[in-house]
């Protein structure tokens, strides 16, 4: 007869020193490769992926409000007064459109509070470069910028704050406008019935309806 208990048993042993020597093996480190870019390929792993994932990071809080409040019906008061009086159901109805109108304002408020604060940032930007463009102005009036790679540079640098809106004030022959000339001189003209600019000595700029700066000019003043 054969010892089917003794080869049981001996199996149940190999595998109790199995386990144990797993248990007593060091765990090997997992490494993960997080990287995003492929080292052999140079290619972007799961480039569309990572995208959503950051949408979701940044997602819009107010965005994420809105949808919420969009997707409450205001129930009719049929439906609500099921259980309470009609005074109640007319209460929540009330209190649910005075809260949409509540997150309609607060949206505008803050909408409009981004905005003033983007035009706060480029007209920052743009006072911070204004005594280059006055070096700008000197350098061409002395004819250092008539050619060359500087003139290049002095006239795509002008090019490109006119398309952050800023507008030169640098006319002569205009009626004088203090809210957007200072007069540093006043001189009879000849010909003329109201106060005109006749000469501008420093150059004024204004961003839309924003003067940055006033033009300094010479006035010339009916004799």
């Amino acid at each position: 007869m054969p010892h089917h208990g003794n080869e049981e048993e001996h199996g149940s042993s190999e595998s109790r020193r199995d386990a144990e020597q797993q248990e007593n093996e060091p765990q090997k480190p997992v490494i993960h490769d997080n990287r995003k870019v492929d080292p052999k390929t140079g290619q972007a792993r799961h480039p569309g992926q990572d995208h959503a994932a950051a949408a979701a990071d940044s997602g819009d809080a107010l965005s994420q409000a809105e949808d919420i409040l969009n997707s409450v019906e205001v129930p009719a008061a049929e439906s609500v007064a099921q259980g309470v009086d009609a005074a109640a159901a007319e209460e929540l109805r009330n209190d649910l459109r005075r809260l949409q109108a509540e997150y309609v304002n607060y949206r505008k408020r803050v909408e409009r509070d981004r905005a003033v604060a983007g035009e706060m940032a480029v007209i920052g930007v743009l006072n911070s470069l204004l005594p280059v463009l006055d070096d700008v102005d000197a350098a061409r009036q002395h004819g250092d910028l008539a050619d060359g790679p500087f003139a290049a540079i002095a006239a795509k640098l002008e090019a490109a704050l006119k398309t952050y809106g800023l507008v030169r004030i640098d006319e002569t022959g205009v009626e004088f406008d203090p809210t957007i000339h200072e007069a540093l001189i006043q001189q009879p003209g000849t010909d003329i019935e109201i106060d005109t600019v006749s000469q501008v000595l420093r150059s004024g700029y204004k961003s839309g309806d924003r003067v940055l700066r006033a033009a300094q000019v010479i006035v010339a003043v009916p004799a």
